[in-house]
């Protein structure tokens, strides 16, 4: 019975996988190499304060969040299980192709802490903002009130919230003209998100990703050993340089978590593991069932979700092959 792994998003700011550094060896050691690769120290990587500066605070940011998922990942091999498809949004998507195999996890690292050197904006530049747009269902294929602004951007697709009312959207452009938005809205429309200072997945990233491109095309990727599903349009990256491509485009193009659990559900998967916190738990509709994985608790409620729903177990080893 098809195993789903899906990995979130977002930018872990506050600390992260400090349970599980302090309960597991194999999560220590992780982060020990992990450190090797980065120039942080695993305290940092844990709950230091963030550097400043934009893009070196992002940075660390990612390398902290993709350290919690892999840890996650490992712990669940050592316990048997191991992903019969994955997928993930933005940074996540990134962290599922390292598991799947068609990128080592050094590789993944070294890319992740050589964004700290992309240049700030200039201190003239326009503030950047995201925000979250609660779209009624009905009104979902209407005109959208940002449609046509010129500095706001859709940036996000997350799909119908649980009880099918709306549909979760996210937006990224210049500060102002999000706030000017929200404000014309109705109450709670359009929710701007405090902390996010960059439009991610929007063309407001175009020069973060044209400092990154040189680096990703001396990447190392291979063909994916387990389906891999796209967050930039509905479908499976199946050769290296399919990868290659997302990478390049992840900075820019909007992500849709819809387009990773439809791929899902045309792989027939009958369990998702939801890697860290970045996707809010009980909010979204999935089409199979999911449990969100971050602690230890987390862990032994997986592992017994797929027991009962008789998802086959791989062993007792965290083995090495994505590694």
């Amino acid at each position: 019975m098809p195993l789903g792994y899906l990995f979130g998003g977002g930018v872990g700011t506050e600390p992260h996988g400090i349970e599980l550094y302090e309960a597991s060896p194999l999560v220590r050691e992780l982060y020990e190499e992990i450190s090797g690769w980065t120039g942080l120290t695993a305290e940092q990587i844990l709950r230091g304060e963030l550097p400043e500066g934009r893009e070196r605070r992002q940075s660390a940011g990612t390398i902290r969040e993709t350290a919690l998922a892999i840890a996650v990942y490992d712990l669940l091999a050592e316990a048997g299980l191991r992903p019969d498809v994955a997928g993930g949004l933005s940074l996540g998507a990134m962290t599922a192709s390292c598991l799947a195999g068609a990128l080592d996890r050094r590789s993944l690292f070294t890319m992740l802490a050589r964004t700290a050197d992309a240049p700030d904006p200039r201190p003239d530049a326009p503030e950047e903002a995201m925000a979250l747009a609660f779209v009624q269902a009905a009104e979902a294929q209407s005109p959208l009130p940002w449609q046509g602004l010129p500095d706001v951007h859709l940036a996000g697709d997350f799909g119908p919230m649980v009880d099918g009312s709306r549909r979760i959207l996210m937006l990224a452009g210049h500060r102002s003209a999000i706030e000017r938005l929200a404000a014309d809205c109705e109450p709670g429309a359009i929710v701007p998100l405090p902390g996010r200072t960059i439009a991610v997945h929007s063309p407001l990233r175009r020069p973060f990703r044209d400092f990154i491109a040189p680096h990703i095309a001396r990447m190392p990727f291979t063909a994916p050993r387990i389906p891999l599903l796209s967050c930039l349009e509905r479908g499976e990256l199946k050769t290296a340089d399919e990868v290659r491509h997302m990478f390049e485009r992840n900075p820019t193009d909007p992500i849709s978590l819809v387009d990773i659990y439809e791929g899902m559900r045309s792989h027939d998967v009958r369990l998702g593991l939801v890697m860290g916190p970045a996707i809010p738990e009980g909010m979204l509709a999935f089409p199979f069932p999911v449990v969100h994985v971050e602690n230890t608790e987390h862990i032994q409620l997986a592992v017994s979700t797929a027991y009962d729903l008789g998802i086959s177990f791989s062993g007792g080893d965290s083995g090495t092959w994505e590694r």
